[in-house]
């Protein structure tokens, strides 16, 4: 990987290191957004669609939406 990007191993580290936070940051946010929605929904019909894809969130499993 790093010589077909012309970088030294530790950089490739590095930039690897620092993608997974930015993405642990995206899903960070992802979470308070759906948990806002969650909360501010008065439909239940969404707060049960909500509370599904909260859920996968928290225990894994696959997101149809």
């Amino acid at each position: 990987m790093a010589k077909s990007r012309r970088l030294s191993a530790n950089r490739v580290l590095i930039e690897l290191v620092e993608e997974g936070i930015a993405t642990q940051a995206r899903k960070r946010q992802e979470f308070f957004d759906l948990a806002e929605r969650f909360r501010a929904t008065g439909d239940p019909k969404e707060v049960e669609r909500l509370g599904n894809k909260l859920g996968r969130m928290v225990f894994g499993g696959h997101a149809e939406d």
